[in-house]
């Protein structure tokens, strides 16, 4: 029986989607290795655990920057573990679909490709985040009707408005949700004298973290390392505080919103205008990035169902697409670039 495969090499995690079967991994995209032999020490949540925790001797590592390969090895190694939780036979060669973000070079598009193909599969094939996004929010992107869509991921924002399978007008961004956690972190030490890691960044956002003006300040206690004494240091972090940085990164974003429709075609911005912009990706839970989009856009937004799936779940859908015609009768664009 074939079987294809969905990838989506996220900057914070990596997911995986088997035909017939759904998604199998989510993992984030760390590995840890050993400094002394470059050996591979644990992949995903694992090595996840470990980062902010190793010794001198160990690395943990995430190898993917942006949405893009920063080192091949780790990505190959990496995508090579979590297949094995697949448990394909030997003599199973996958056909794969990777998701790319929307505005990258055809030489970090090869990088992709490359790290995929070394790991013996059959066939590759790209499709933007945005298109992957828009299908696992239950789009149909192959019908004439002009829609709006915004992925927020780890490390970049695609907005793109899509018709007939292709997109019309898009930006993408080296903008996601670690950029949050990057002006927690820097802010902590600038004010406070306190260096805290990512994962602690991470959580103080979840818990009172909000890009619009918070009805109630809620306070998070944060931990790390005081600057001046070397000693460890508590810190109570108010939401207040939290807002006024992370609007500003989150204002970042929303103002490339009016840019897309600039260049979109009047019918296509007319369609929108009616359906508001749907929303997807991790970094559109946090709190407030919705009602700050209908404010700046002038548009409703909805934050698709299980947003964090979205591109994943779109990926697996469009696995139907392998080896169907480039332009439809309809006129519609197979959302995926030809097979490599």
């Amino acid at each position: 029986m074939a079987v294809d495969i969905a990838i989506d090499l996220g900057t914070s995690n990596t997911r995986m989607y088997m035909s017939g079967k759904g998604k199998f991994v989510d993992e984030p995209s760390v590995v840890t290795i050993n400094l002394d032999n470059d050996d591979i020490v644990a992949v995903g949540s694992e090595a996840y655990s470990m980062i902010g925790r190793t010794s001198a001797r160990l690395s943990s590592i995430e190898p993917i920057a942006a949405g893009v390969i920063s080192d091949f090895y780790l990505v190959e190694n990496m995508i090579r573990a979590q297949l094995g939780k697949a448990n394909l036979s030997r003599v199973v060669k996958p056909r794969v679909v990777a998701c790319i973000p929307g505005e990258i070079t055809d030489v970090e598009k090869r990088a992709v490709v490359n790290s995929v193909l070394s790991i013996g599969v059959r066939s590759v094939s790209l499709i933007e985040a945005a298109k992957a996004a828009a299908i696992g929010a239950g789009i149909d992107i192959r019908s004439p009707h002009g829609r709006l869509v915004l992925d927020m991921g780890g490390g970049t924002t695609d907005i793109a408005v899509i018709s007939l399978g292709d997109i019309s007008a898009s930006r993408s961004l080296k903008v996601g949700g670690n950029n949050f956690d990057e002006e927690i972190i820097k802010y902590v030490r600038r004010k406070y004298n306190l260096i805290i890691g990512r994962v602690t960044a991470a959580k103080a956002k979840l818990e009172i973290g909000s890009v619009i003006k918070p009805e109630e300040d809620k306070i998070y206690v944060v931990k790390g390392r005081n600057t001046v004494t070397g000693l460890p240091q508590a810190v109570e972090l108010h939401g207040e505080e939290l807002y006024e940085i992370l609007a500003e990164t989150a204002m970042t974003v929303a103002a490339q919103i009016r840019d897309v429709l600039e260049e979109a075609p009047p019918e296509l911005v007319g369609d929108i205008y009616r359906d508001g912009i749907t929303l997807t990706g991790g970094g559109v839970l946090l709190n407030g990035f919705d009602k700050l989009i209908e404010q700046t856009a002038k548009l409703a937004a909805h934050i698709a169902d299980s947003p964090m799936d979205c591109v994943i779940n779109g990926c697996g859908a469009s696995l139907k697409y392998i080896g169907q015609a480039e332009i439809d009768e309809n006129g519609a664009v197979n959302p995926l670039s030809m097979p490599y």
